[in-house]
């Protein structure tokens, strides 16, 4: 070292600059690893708070959004990449530092910020959060992987379709392998199909508003919000989708509870029981599962229409009560109550119409909860086993003979859906159910690809919807 090398002063300590978007945004993936919580419960209060402060806007706020649900939905294949750009095995990276690098592996791979920006970006956050010794590692591994583009990634990481074609699906579209394998059983067909229903997983799905009838209309969201901020729904009467960036709260109807935030295929679940044919009295209605209350309201309202009351039954007090509150206000009489729907307060054969939405893995509904796939594990369907059989033969018991029962999960899982309903129907695990399948398809007029029946399996891909089954039972003895 010479002379004036040594004289020379070192360079004084720089400050991380504190970026709130990126904060924000490593914050909520901590929640949701921390606390197996979800995004979309976490991201709002936290977005809130930042909109109190003066220098946090709108595009702050899709951007966080995007960073979240981005690097959440694209987990796996960014796991991949980093596994790749590392000398050692995942699990010894500590997790906030994953989060990090996964961020800014969202940014340069599947955003359109631009390299530098990414990288120095996310090496700002990781000096913050994580100190400049961790830092310096963030960026080494953001440089490595800023190389190449996403293709090119997937070439190097992902096994050849052809040798190992679920391996393949899994990495590339970012699922885990038994979940590709289950969708790929329930869908059925070659490969263009099960990766448009991959592809749709990983899309930011719209904002669907429900008027819940004799309160609001479709027809009046329509005119109230205007062409620019809404479009009619696909299938139901009673939908509109909310244009990019909709805010529902800011909605007069959604504050006053005379609309609400549902998924379209939700929507359709609740109108083809309510139109199912019956003969005899139609005065009693039960949704055995009601909570967090979306389809009660909309069972509800469609019930005082016909003069026919609604009985809304959830087990967990506190999930009871967001139905009371989804309740609120509706015209015609209903009750709400905390019930096991295994061993229900009621008497056998007391309603004329019954829906079971059950508890199940929630895959139809990766879109919104991207974290579920993730936190799913194949075990956990035995878990469910039990109660959604449970669920259904307390259901066939509740109605009257010639009543209907709408069997409903947000999971296309066969092991979710037409297993339960076969093994209901024929004994296994129990008695025999003395009820046959109605042909739930012509109660969805005008939906296409809605299979041979009779029971219902709705698709991100093919319908724009959460992937909802719908099988309608009625009971005949």
């Amino acid at each position: 070292m010479n002379e004036q090398a040594r004289r020379r002063p070192p360079k004084p300590y720089r400050r991380p600059k504190k970026d709130p978007v990126r904060i924000l945004a490593f914050e909520a993936l901590r929640a949701v690893d921390e606390r197996d919580a979800y995004a979309n419960l976490v991201l709002p209060p936290l977005l809130k708070k930042a909109r109190e402060k003066d220098d946090f806007d709108a595009r702050d706020a899709a951007l966080a959004t995007e960073l979240v649900y981005g690097t959440l939905r694209r987990q796996g294949t960014y796991d991949a990449i980093i596994s790749a750009c590392i000398d050692r095995p995942l699990r010894e990276v500590d997790p906030p530092v994953l989060d990090v690098l996964a961020l800014g592996a969202h940014q340069l791979l599947g955003t359109r910020i631009p390299t530098h920006a990414a990288v120095s970006a996310s090496v700002e956050l990781a000096r913050v959060v994580l100190g400049d010794g961790r830092a310096r590692f963030v960026n080494a591994v953001l440089r490595k992987i800023s190389q190449d583009d996403l293709d090119a990634w997937l070439a190097r990481v992902a096994p050849a379709y052809d040798e190992d074609a679920e391996d393949h699906l899994a990495v590339v579209h970012s699922h885990p392998r038994w979940v590709v394998s289950a969708l790929w059983d329930a869908l059925g067909g070659g490969r263009a199909g099960i990766e448009d229903l991959l592809e749709a997983d990983n899309e930011r799905p719209e904002v669907t508003l429900v008027a819940r009838p004799g309160r609001s209309t479709a027809a009046e969201l329509l005119d109230v919000l205007g062409e620019e901020s809404v479009l009619p729904g696909r299938w139901s009467p009673y939908a509109v989708r909310l244009a990019e960036g909709g805010e529902p709260g800011a909605i007069d109807a959604v504050r006053e509870g005379r609309a609400g935030v549902q998924d379209e295929g939700s929507q359709l679940v609740a109108i083809a029981l309510a139109n199912a044919p019956l003969d005899g009295a139609d005065e009693r209605w039960l949704d055995g599962c009601a909570g967090p209350g979306g389809k009660a309201a909309l069972l509800a309202a469609l019930a005082a229409q016909r003069g026919a009351s609604l009985l809304a039954s959830e087990k967990q007090p506190h999930r009871a009560r967001l139905v009371e509150r989804a309740l609120a206000g509706n015209p015609g009489p209903y009750q709400v109550i905390a019930a096991d729907g295994t061993r229900p307060p009621w008497r056998p054969g007391s309603f004329d119409r019954v829906l079971v939405d059950v508890p199940c893995s929630g895959l139809g509904a990766l879109r919104r909860r991207p974290e579920a796939r993730w936190r799913r594990r194949p075990e956990d369907l035995e878990g469910f086993a039990p109660l959604q059989r449970g669920l259904l033969r307390e259901a066939l018991n509740a109605v009257r003979v010639g009543g209907v029962v709408g069997y409903a999960t947000c999971s296309p899982h066969l092991a979710e859906t037409r297993v339960v309903v076969d093994d209901v129907l024929r004994g296994r695990g129990g008695p025999a159910a003395e009820a046959e399948l109605l042909d739930a398809r012509p109660l969805m007029p005008g939906v296409p690809a809605l299979g041979d029946g009779p029971d219902v399996q709705l698709w991100p891909h093919l319908h724009g919807t959460d992937a909802m089954y719908l099988a309608l039972l009625r009971r005949t003895a």
